[in-house]
């Protein structure tokens, strides 16, 4: 679904508020990136391939990923919307901790994605709006993961490309998973007035990017 956006995107406090209440960085902090790269292998094209042929490396030391910081930007939280359809952008940066089979150095990474999610409002029957939640996702050209230690050892280079792209398709599905639904829920419970409000003060003092 696209959506036509008003010139200026304006703040949008309610998310943010909500994600904060939530504790939404500690849980994606407790992701376990092992276990569930497994279990998405369904949604990620080429996972299956390569952890088959990865199992034999695998058998003596296993490759382990740890999320060790999350910089999820609420002052950056912005609501575009055109009429009465609305988009909500979310950034968020995630620094991850990889160790290579056979290699005892630990590869420092850093990820940057945006969950978008869109909803509006509908009249029913009776001409009483109503809040419709449409779809909420990572957007996909939002999606970089870099890796930020220079010196690889030559022998665990391509076993880390095949990580890094792998990290990249598997990644904003599990942060989905835990951002998506908070946001849900958030938005469920916002007053249609209170909504109303916001179109008009983001009108008035919209938001000025650079």
């Amino acid at each position: 679904m696209t959506l036509c956006k008003v010139s200026h995107p304006c703040a949008f406090p309610v998310i943010a508020q909500g994600l904060v209440k939530h504790n939404a960085e500690r849980r994606i902090q407790n992701i376990h990136l092992g276990g569930r790269l497994n279990a998405s292998a369904q949604v990620a094209p080429g996972m299956v391939g390569w952890l088959i042929s990865s199992m034999k490396l695998q058998q003596q030391q296993e490759s382990s990923m740890n999320i060790t910081n999350i910089r999820l930007d609420y002052d950056g939280i912005q609501m575009s919307f055109h009429q009465e359809w609305f988009s909500a952008n979310i950034s968020l940066e995630l620094d991850l901790e990889l160790r290579l089979p056979f290699d005892d150095n630990i590869i420092q990474v850093c990820a940057h994605m945006s969950i978008v999610a869109e909803f509006w409002l509908e009249k029913d029957e009776f001409g009483r709006r109503d809040l419709v939640i449409g779809k909420c996702h990572a957007e996909p050209n939002s999606v970089h993961v870099t890796v930020l230690t220079k010196a690889v050892p030559p022998k665990t280079k391509h076993f880390l490309h095949n990580s890094i792209e792998n990290l990249e398709t598997v990644l904003p599905h599990l942060v989905e998973s835990q951002v998506c639904p908070l946001i849900r829920e958030i938005l469920e419970q916002l007053d249609v007035k209170l909504l109303k409000s916001l179109m008009d003060e983001c009108l008035v003092h919209p938001v000025r990017t650079p």
